[in-house]
């Protein structure tokens, strides 16, 4: 396909990609982007980190100018988003009342952040209903990581709930910038959905002797805002709504926690996950699973219709079963594989698990899928902070690695991935035997 229209719906590092790489690849038709907010696409792992802390600013972060899409003949509509797919007419509705045909259509609508529906936290739809004027804070945008910017710094306190990577980078930057800081996490260990126990640990303490309070098994029940207030006295949702900001707002924010005590804080920030923002596929009867179910071409179930980043959802037998992976890499990977599905030019793509994470002077990098380990082997490490940690199958095979601090490693780990190399454990904890003769040949 060399003519036509495509359009993409989101400008985040998937929709930027796959826009610019139509282009590259010698499409000489109408590409449209559509991108509700305000910027052009951008970067976002550094929001957590040097967009936060303030040591860089915000458009730094940029990953395509506005400039250089116009450049390449790319037609960008900043704030405009799609409300509607009309699949039968090809045609996109959109929210400045307008209506697009489209010849192939590209979904990179990314995701959104999990915000619990507790009292006090949830009042209601959209982004403005938990952000800064409630002492509510999520991060996802560069507008959610300058409201927060705010509430860092000495005599700070902040409450993040959610012991992930978000949460963690956060808490990481709001440290080093003198900020108290607690996080909550419900589950009895740190990232416990992506990594093993013993990095989980490790984490722990690395963030407990920077002056963390890490408190697990504990998680948010509301956020009072009035002296006195507790989660039974509270007003009912819709009184809640009804009563003004001014009302709600008289006072730093109160965490109450689900073991009963209370936390006065400057800002809450959730870091409870991440959900996809499939809604306008599942009405338009695209097949969602947790975000929209693509091929390995990037295709959905419906015909000319493609999906790319956070929002889509893979079937991977050598993960297990289908997955949705959030990482920068993948966004920009995926995003170039649907272009290429939509130029007709299909290659085989499937998510590879590689995540990494920056806090405080650690580097924290994941190869793999740890949802598939048996066991886990910690390579010894002389360099304090650094630490390997291996993840093996039910056969001894290697399925997954951590390292921090370890980057020579991390060829040879990723290599045995994708051998689903068979290792000897006991080789694998000697550090006097070179990491590649721990293999079984």
């Amino acid at each position: 396909m060399n003519a036509g229209t495509i359009v993409i719906v989101g400008a985040g590092q998937a929709g930027g990609w796959a826009a610019t790489t139509l282009r590259e690849r010698g499409y000489i038709g109408r590409i449209i982007l559509l991108g509700d907010e305000a910027h052009a696409p951008y970067e976002r792992p550094p929001l957590s980190k040097a967009v936060l802390s303030g040591s860089v600013p915000p458009e730094s972060t940029e990953l395509f100018s506005a400039e250089r899409l116009a450049a390449l003949d790319i037609s960008f509509r900043p704030g405009i988003a799609a409300t509607r797919l009309r699949l039968a007419d090809k045609q996109v509705d959109t929210s400045d009342g307008g209506a697009i045909a489209y010849d192939k259509l590209i979904l990179c609508m990314g995701g959104r952040p999990i915000v619990p529906p507790l009292p006090g936290v949830a009042w209601g739809e959209g982004a403005g209903a938990f952000t800064d004027a409630h002492g509510v804070h999520v991060l996802r945008t560069r507008d959610d990581a300058l409201r927060l910017r705010a509430c860092l710094g000495p005599g700070k306190h902040i409450v993040i709930v959610g012991g992930g990577w978000i949460g963690l980078e956060v808490a990481a930057t709001a440290r080093q910038a003198g900020t108290r800081v607690t996080v909550l996490e419900q589950a009895d260990r740190l990232c416990a959905r992506s990594v093993l126990p013993a990095v989980s640990a490790h984490l722990a303490a690395m963030h407990a002797a920077q002056g963390v309070d890490v408190r697990l098994g504990v998680g948010l029940r509301a956020v009072l805002r009035e002296p006195g207030e507790s989660q039974a006295g509270r007003p009912s949702q819709s009184q809640s709504q009804s009563r003004s900001v001014a009302e709600l707002t008289g006072s730093h924010p109160l965490a109450e926690l689900t073991d009963g005590q209370r936390l006065v804080a400057d800002a809450v920030v959730l870091g409870v996950g991440l959900q996809a923002n499939d809604a306008l596929a599942r009405e338009a009867g695209i097949a969602c699973q947790r975000g929209v179910l693509v091929d390995q071409y990037c295709r959905t179930s419906a015909p000319d219709v493609y999906a790319a980043g956070d929002v889509a959802v893979s079937t991977h037998a050598e993960a297990g079963g289908t997955m949705r992976l959030e990482s920068w890499q993948n966004a920009q990977d995926q995003g170039t594989a649907a272009a290429l599905s939509a130029l007709g030019e299909p290659a085989p793509y499937l998510p590879t698990g590689a995540v990494w994470s920056e806090q405080y002077d650690a580097m924290v990098q994941i190869v793999g899928f740890p949802a598939l380990a048996a066991s886990e082997v910690l390579r010894p490490q002389t360099d304090a902070g650094a630490l390997v940690s291996v993840a093996l199958d039910g056969g001894g095979r290697v399925v997954a690695a951590v390292t921090v601090n370890a980057p020579r490693d991390l060829r040879q780990l990723r290599k045995w991935i994708a051998q689903r190399a068979l290792v000897n454990p006991a080789l694998l904890q000697r550090p006097d035997v070179p990491l590649a003769n721990a293999e079984i040949r």
